[in-house]
C-alpha cells in the first residue's frame, strides 16, 4: 500500500476502535472496522464474543446505503468462512464497497489470504497496510501466536527487586511492588485467558488469582493451580470461590478422595504425569488448546518458574522492577532451577520492550529465545 496520510488517520482509528474489544473478544481476535466515503466516517464498528457480529458487520450496518463506493479500513483480514457468524466477505460484496484497506492478513489457515482474494474477484480494490502490520499483530498478540503454533502464548509475569529477587523474605511486608504496578498487572491478568501459580503460593498466600479490573470477559479468567499431590486446602479461597472456573493439574499419585471431594465443589481436576513426579507443562498447554484458551498467564514461586522455562513452554517475560535492594539469604531468584535441572546456558531474550510504571518502577517485557 502506498500509504497516504488519511489512509493512515484512517488505519489509526480502526485499530484504535479494536482496542475496545481487548479482552472481550477470545477466543477470537480484536478487530475494528471504519467505513469511509467522501472523506467521512459513515460507519464504525468493533467485535465483542458477546456481540456475536463482526467488526465489518457492525460498520456497514451502521454505514447502510452509504457503504456504497466507500473505502473499508479493518485491522484484520475479513473472515471467509462460516463460524458464529456468516462471512464478512460476502457482507462487504455486497455492501458494494469500493475498496478494502487491511492492516494484516488473518493467521487463521482458515482464512489466511483467502478473503482478500475473494473480495478482489469481486472486483474491489484490496490493499495491506503495511506500516499497520506489526502493530495490528501485536494488538492480538494470544491470536497470532495460537494460529501460527496451535497452542496458547506463555507469559511468565515476576515482581523483582533490583537484586533480582521474588521475596523480600521481610516479615509481614507482603509486596514488593507498588499498587500502580499491581494494577498494570491486573490488566495483563484481564487480558489472559488462564493464569497458573504452584501450591506452594496457594498454601503461603491462600490467593485467590482473579481479575479485578471489573472490565468485561468474554469468558471467566480460568485460575489453576499445578499441585501433584493435591494439597490444596478445601476451605482456601481459591475452592470457595470456584464456579466453574479453577482448574487443579495432578498426577496419578494423587489422592482419589481429594480429587473427589474437590469435583464435588465444581473444581475440574486434571492428571498430567510429569518427570520426577511434577506435573507435566506440555500436558496442561495441549488441554487448554483443546478449549481454545489463547493465553496463559505464570504467577508463581521459583520452582514453579524454573520448571516452566526448563520445559521450554515460556514465549514471553514480564518482569516488574521495584526501587529495592535485599540480600537476605531467604529472599528467592526468580527461577530456582535444582542441580538436577540446572541448564548450562543462560536463557536469551529478544525484542526487549521497557514499560515505565512510575517514577521509580519499571517493567522488562521481552521474548524468550527458544532453542
Amino acid at each position: 500500500m502506498s500509504e497516504t496520510a488519511p489512509d493512515a488517520a484512517y488505519m489509526r482509528q480502526a485499530l484504535e476502535l479494536a482496542r475496545r474489544g481487548l479482552g472481550r473478544t477470545s477466543p477470537n481476535p480484536a478487530v475494528g472496522a471504519l467505513v469511509v466515503k467522501d472523506g467521512e466516517v459513515v460507519g464504525r464498528g468493533f467485535h465483542t464474543w458477546a456481540g456475536v457480529k463482526h467488526a465489518e458487520v457492525l460498520a456497514l450496518e451502521e454505514a447502510g446505503e452509504r457503504a456504497r463506493g466507500a473505502t473499508l479500513y479493518v485491522t484484520l483480514e475479513p473472515c471467509v468462512h462460516h463460524g458464529r457468524t456468516g462471512p464478512c466477505t460476502e457482507a462487504i460484496v455486497a455492501a458494494g464497497i469500493r475498496r478494502v484497506v487491511a492492516a494484516v492478513e488473518d493467521p487463521n489457515p482458515a482464512v489466511h489470504g483467502a478473503g482478500l482474494r475473494r473480495l478482489a474477484e469481486a472486483g474491489i480494490e484490496v490493499e495491506l497496510a503495511e506500516n499497520f502490520r506489526a502493530e495490528a499483530e501485536r494488538l492480538n498478540e494470544p491470536f497470532f501466536h495460537f494460529m501460527r503454533t496451535g497452542r496458547p502464548l506463555v507469559t511468565l509475569k515476576a515482581a523483582l527487586t533490583l537484586d533480582g529477587r521474588i521475596t523480600t523474605g521481610a516479615c509481614g511486608e507482603r509486596w514488593i511492588t507498588s499498587e500502580q504496578a499491581r494494577a498494570h498487572v491486573q490488566q495483563l491478568r484481564h487480558l489472559s485467558d488462564a493464569v497458573v501459580t504452584g501450591i506452594g503460593t496457594v498454601l503461603a498466600d491462600d490467593c485467590l488469582l482473579t481479575d479485578r479490573t471489573g472490565q468485561e470477559r468474554s469468558r471467566p479468567l480460568l485460575r489453576i493451580v499445578l499441585d501433584s499431590r493435591l494439597r490444596i486446602p478445601l476451605e482456601s479461597r481459591l475452592v470457595a470461590s470456584a464456579q466453574g472456573d479453577v482448574l487443579v493439574v495432578t498426577t496419578s499419585a494423587a489422592p482419589s478422595e481429594k480429587r473427589q471431594e474437590l469435583e464435588a465443589r465444581g473444581i475440574e481436576v486434571v492428571t498430567a504425569d510429569g518427570p520426577g513426579g511434577r506435573t507435566d507443562w506440555h500436558t496442561l498447554l495441549a488441554w487448554l488448546a483443546e478449549r481454545r484458551y489463547l493465553s496463559l498467564m505464570i504467577e508463581a514461586g521459583a520452582r514453579v518458574n524454573a520448571s516452566a522455562l526448563e520445559a521450554g513452554i515460556v514465549d514471553k517475560i514480564f518482569f516488574y522492577y521495584a526501587p529495592k535492594i535485599t540480600a537476605r539469604a531467604e529472599a528467592l531468584p526468580v527461577a530456582a532451577f535444582s542441580s538436577a535441572d540446572v541448564r548450562r546456558e543462560a536463557i536469551a531474550l529478544r525484542n526487549l520492550v521497557l514499560h515505565r510504571i512510575t517514577p521509580a518502577e519499571f517493567a522488562v517485557e521481552a521474548w524468550v529465545v527458544k532453542e
